[in-house]
Order: C-alpha cells, then structure tokens, then sequence
C-alpha cells in the first residue's frame, strides 16, 4: 500500500470511497492486474480499526463466494460469523408464520450474518496486502469534470486527480454522483431503525426473525452465541424516546415485543439510529464514471440485498475491465461500462422495487392493508415454486 503527498494522476481506476464497496472493487481490480488509487475523504486512520456500528449484514453464498474468492473472508473473525439457518416472517398478531428453511433448499444455511465493522476491517487488511492499491486519506472531492481521454477531480485542498475512469464508491448520498449529474430516485420510508446487540436466555438456534407488527417492524438477527442484533423500525418522530430509554427498559421492551420467545434480554452493545432511505441511481455509468455499491443502490435493510447487490456489481464491473484491459482498450469505454450497467440494472431493479412494495404494505396498518399482509404470507407459504424463489433470492443463487 502506497501513500502519496503529490497526488497529480493515476494508472487504472481511481475510486471515490474507502468503504466495504470501494475497498473490495480495489481489490477485485488488483486480482484483475488493475492498479487504483482510493480516496478516501476520513484521515487513513479510521480505517485500519473502524469502531461497531450496530449494523450486521447478512452476507449470500455468492457473495461469501466472492469474499473468498478475493481473500477477504478469511480475514473476517470465525467466531463472529453466524449461520442463518432459517428465517420466519411474521405480521401483527397472527399466528400464521412464513418460514424459510436453508435446508429444505440443499444448503447448509441460507447465509451468514458478520458484524459491519468487522467486514470493513477486512476489506482494508486486504487492501493493504495489495501493492497495486494506493490509499489516499482526507480527500475530499469538490469537483469532476471529464475529456476525450481522462476524467479529473479536484480536491477540497486544491489538489487535481486525474484517471481513466472514476468509480463512485461514496455511500447512497453519494456526492461524486451529485458532482457528475446523476440523479436518483429516493424513498424516504418516514422511519428509522435502532439497532443494538441483544443478549438473551434462549438459544436462537440460528433462526432469523422479521415481524411486522402494528405500529413497528422488529427483527432479530442471530448472531454468535446467546446473542441477536435487534433492529427495531419505528416511525421517525419516535426514535428519540426510543433512545432515551435506559438499558434496562429498552432490554424488556425489545423482550415484550418479541414475546418473550428468547427470554429476558440485556442491552450488549450501543444503540445506532439510522434514517431509512431507499436509493436507487437513474445511470449506474455514464463517460469514464461508474457507481457501485450504495452510490448506484442504496436499499431497505428488510431483504437484507444491499451489500451483497455491491459485491455483485463489483464482481460484473472488474470482469468487465479486465477484459477491456486484457484487449488493450480503454478503462473508460463509454460503450462497455453502459453494458455493465444494463446488465446490473436487469439485476436489481426488479428486487429494489419489490422490496419498496413490501415495506409499504407492511408497514401500513390500515385494516385492508392488514388482511392483505396475512394473505400475501398465507400465498406465498402455499406456492412451493414461489417460495423457493425467494430462497434463491436471500442465498443469492437465484
């Protein structure tokens, strides 16, 4: 890994954002023969040792593939990765259950969830291991503009950057996207989720648990040991008192509205509130530029594909410049990148809407929307065809 003081142009690609979707195309790149510079607008620092930050992501068997295919899994603490054995989705006070079990599909577990901040970790100790990667910290982007041959970015310090392509790795408010033009459609739900690292009595026994009951939706992840991230969604103008519980009373309360099916609880780790806003780019791609990760879609955390719709665009998006770079041709053709994008689009337009949809009638609470909730899950239980397909979906074999 390189540091840099003379920062004027690059080799390769040059990717904006240092996070789990920047750091891991940086290295797709490299397994490619592909140099990159990130940059990275956070001090280098803050990379190296990111601190918990209550999100847990739950990863499909391609993605895992992916990660081990690019030596980032094996980076990731064994004993903080845990199976999803099975998932059950519940709505309001019915009894009715939709179940999804990994191995009634042939698999030994429908995915794996592993703590956020471990995963960034990962991803920067693989980095750092690749001499094609340089990192570029307290780099903020304040313009971009592009020619016939290179794209160019200037930095809040003055500096200038220039590459043959630019990939937008910045999260799903992505300022680079904004920089080049691109717009995105945005879901703002009206609500926010606080989630915590719970304790509990009761072995979770590997089962994933998303209940949509009236007035708020609780999950609960099963993480290693007597332990399950909760995710708690609430209406936005709630979350204060949410977070002004003490730990004792947000502990019973998360217990009361699981109903108590994992025993008492106790708070282990930080409560985090997050806003929940649905993005999705009108261009993955436009002259010498590319979004990946959230930049190009941000998602509902409910179907749990945001990460892993990452991995797959980066994976698509570094075969796709391998090839260009295998032929001689420009990184930035205009004509290739447009055919990565379309084909990542085909992949997650119909899941990004699906998901809204979802959200939308499992969140409404009006007594039609209630009766219709129960129905859907009563429908999709007794079509084998349609439940097995969204298996596919949350293993990411589909």
């Amino acid at each position: 890994m390189h540091s840099a003081s003379d920062l004027d142009s690059a080799p390769g690609a040059t990717i904006v954002g240092a996070g789990p979707a920047g750091l891991a195309l940086a290295v797709a790149l490299a397994a490619s023969g592909i140099p990159s510079t990130v940059l990275e607008q956070a001090p280098l620092a803050s990379l190296a040792d990111p601190p918990e930050d209550g999100r847990d992501i739950a990863l499909t068997h391609r993605s895992r593939r992916i990660l081990e295919s690019l030596g980032i899994w094996d980076r990731l603490p064994a004993d903080e990765i845990a199976p999803l054995r099975r998932a059950q989705v519940s709505t309001g006070g019915s009894p009715f259950v939709l179940p999804f079990d990994a191995h009634a599909q042939g698999h030994e577990a429908l995915g794996w969830l592993v703590p956020n901040h471990r995963i960034r970790a990962a991803c920067h100790a693989a980095a750092l291991a690749q001499s094609a990667i340089r990192l570029v910290g307290d780099a903020r982007v304040s313009a971009f503009s592009r020619s016939a041959t290179a794209a160019t970015m200037r930095l809040d310090d003055g500096r200038e950057w220039r590459a043959p392509l630019v990939v937008a790795a910045d999260s799903r408010f992505s300022g680079l996207r904004r920089l080049a033009g691109i717009g995105a459609s945005m879901t703002d739900f009206g609500r926010s989720a606080i989630v915590c690292r719970m304790a509990h009595e009761a072995d979770h026994e590997g089962i994933a648990h998303e209940c949509f009951r009236h007035g708020n939706t609780l999950a609960m992840l099963p993480m290693a040991g007597r332990q399950s991230s909760a995710v708690l969604t609430v209406r936005a103008d709630d979350a204060a008192a949410w977070l002004a519980l003490s730990d004792t009373e947000f502990a019973r309360r998360t217990a009361s509205q699981f109903d108590h099916r994992l025993g008492a609880m106790q708070v282990a780790g930080s409560r985090h509130c997050y806003p929940l806003v649905a993005v999705y780019a009108d261009s993955f791609a436009g002259p010498r530029l590319a979004l990946v990760g959230d930049a190009a879609v941000g998602m509902h955390p409910v179907t749990a594909h945001g990460y892993n719709f990452g991995l797959y665009g980066i994976e698509r998006l570094a075969a796709s410049l391998k090839m260009l770079k295998g032929q001689g041709r420009d990184l930035g053709d205009t004509a290739a990148l447009q055919r990565w994008a379309a084909e990542h689009r085909r992949t997650t337009w119909p899941v990004y809407q699906g998901t809204n949809a979802i959200v939308r009638l499992f969140t409404n609470d009006r007594p039609m929307a209630q009766l219709a909730r129960g129905a859907v899950l009563r429908l999709a239980n007794r079509l084998p065809p349609l439940k097995a397909a969204i298996t596919r979906q949350l293993t990411g074999s589909a």
